[in-house]
């Protein structure tokens, strides 16, 4: 059920292969033994609008958020987490900010439908 996005400032997408660092963070993902691999999920969102303290839109960033349903120790989080931003550090470095945020999903709440 993990749920990768990878949001980044528009004017990133110029400096940055995009396809190519989602592919890359999908591979983690998929290789990290945490996650059935049909369950895995990853897209990116290309954002238009965005504020970086005093820099405003003037400064890049990437930033992950990563939903997985409850239940991993914090140590599994914290590995993955680790990766993913070994990923980016390798691909993205020339971006101003890089941030990765792992959060769980409560399993009574969690609804999927699939076909």
């Amino acid at each position: 059920m993990p749920n990768l996005v990878l949001e980044y400032s528009n004017t990133a997408d110029e400096r940055l292969n995009v396809q190519g660092l989602l592919e890359d963070l999908h591979r983690v993902t998929l290789n990290c033994g945490l996650f059935d691999a049909d369950s895995v999920k990853s897209r990116s969102l290309r954002s238009h609008n965005w504020l970086i303290g005093e820099y405003g839109d003037s400064e890049d960033f990437v930033h992950i958020s990563f939903e997985l349903l409850s239940g991993r120790t914090d140590e599994q989080k914290r590995e993955l987490s680790r990766k993913l931003m070994e990923v980016l550090r390798e691909q993205a470095s020339h971006i101003k900010s890089l941030t990765v945020n792992i959060r769980d999903m409560d399993k009574t709440c969690f609804q999927k439908i699939t076909n």
